[in-house]
């Protein structure tokens, strides 16, 4: 049996195996220990009985505006490719969503996915999650483009959470909102 848990600084020193993937984006150490240092508790791995680490999402919470955009904000979500389709994506996002919602109260959790990225789309979509806007260059802008693949447009996909009742943070032709990276 796997086990749910928050991130310890030493499992940055263990997921090799998750990020290693084309769609994985990687960031420095420095970043990693932010997060953690800034929001421990929207930062979870799942963890094999053998230890080995199965996945990991790691998130924060902020205002962009008014209050009405107080939100959580998924900023890493990522499985093994060998423990993928068990459902793991699924309760990390989760997990983060609760917290985002009791502890930080927030109106809506978002994410930003590659355009191209249509298995982790159709997953988020069926997580309730659904296209805010589309960013154009998004990844390039990140100076993180992999080859081939730079200046990649993203979506910015929300999810509404028990404070939005009204579903504000929700819009029918969000794929048809372009915008620039800022």
């Amino acid at each position: 049996m796997s086990v749910l848990r928050p991130l310890h600084v030493d499992d940055l020193f263990r997921f090799n195996n998750i990020n290693l993937d084309v769609w994985t984006e990687t960031y420095d150490l420095g970043f990693y220990l932010q997060y953690l240092a800034t929001w421990p508790d929207l930062c979870y791995v799942q963890a094999a009985p053998s230890g080995r680490l199965m996945g990991y999402v790691m998130g924060n919470a902020g205002r962009e505006g008014t209050s009405s955009d107080w939100h959580g904000h998924v900023t890493a979500l990522t499985i093994a490719p060998e423990y993928r389709r068990l459902g793991l994506a699924r309760s990390l996002t989760t997990l983060l969503e609760l917290v985002a919602d009791a502890v930080y109260t927030g109106a809506f959790v978002d994410l930003f996915v590659r355009c191209q990225n249509q298995v982790a789309i159709d997953m988020y979509e069926g997580m309730g999650y659904s296209v805010w806007r589309r960013i154009r260059e998004y990844y390039g802008s990140l100076g993180r483009g992999r080859e081939g693949r730079d200046e990649e447009d993203a979506f910015d996909m929300r999810k509404p959470l028990s404070r939005d009742p009204s579903r504000h943070s929700v819009r029918s032709n969000g794929r048809d909102v372009i915008v620039d990276q800022a």
